[in-house]
């Protein structure tokens, strides 16, 4: 199995699913705690377009909701936002009051073998893990990415 990351801002529809396609993702993770995005510009991650769209392609959809961060967690984001005057779409790195309190509150807690077990059951090869952020390292999926190499050394690929 090997793992991908993808965020959306700074791409358009057909940019966002041709890296999907040229990859040949099978399997998409929507590691997000609210599957929509404000505005028109992104409406088509809005899950349930998003879901028909990557239906017609033929990857799997999974929304995995205990890899969220928690309200409580993402304002601690936001604060460190304003600190810094960075806005989340130009965001570069995440701050380390939120990867601290995203390890401790959800890493820690996932189970990460009944996940592995539920994509092997799939049969998922080829898997995306997948938030709003452009930067990998802006988000939290960079953290969960580093815990699968962690802990079973599977390569990671930030499209």
């Amino acid at each position: 199995m090997k793992f991908y990351t993808i965020g959306v801002y700074g791409s358009t529809e057909q940019d966002f699913f041709n890296k999907l396609v040229e990859n040949k993702i099978d399997t998409f993770c929507d590691i997000r705690q609210r599957r929509g995005v404000r505005g028109s510009e992104y409406s088509f991650v809005n899950s349930n377009r998003l879901q028909a769209k990557l239906a017609e392609l033929d990857i799997k959809y999974g929304h995995v909701l205990e890899l969220a961060p928690t309200t409580e967690i993402r304002e601690k984001q936001k604060s460190e936002d304003l600190i810094k005057g960075e806005h989340k779409k130009d965001r570069n790195k995440l701050g380390e009051v939120f990867a601290c309190e995203y390890k401790k509150q959800i890493v820690e807690k996932f189970d990460f073998d009944a996940f592995i077990d539920k994509l092997d059951a799939i049969g998922a090869n080829k898997v995306v893990l997948f938030c709003v952020e452009r930067k990998a390292d802006a988000c939290h999926r960079s953290v969960v990415a580093e815990e699968l190499h962690k802990r079973y050394k599977y390569d990671i690929i930030h499209l």
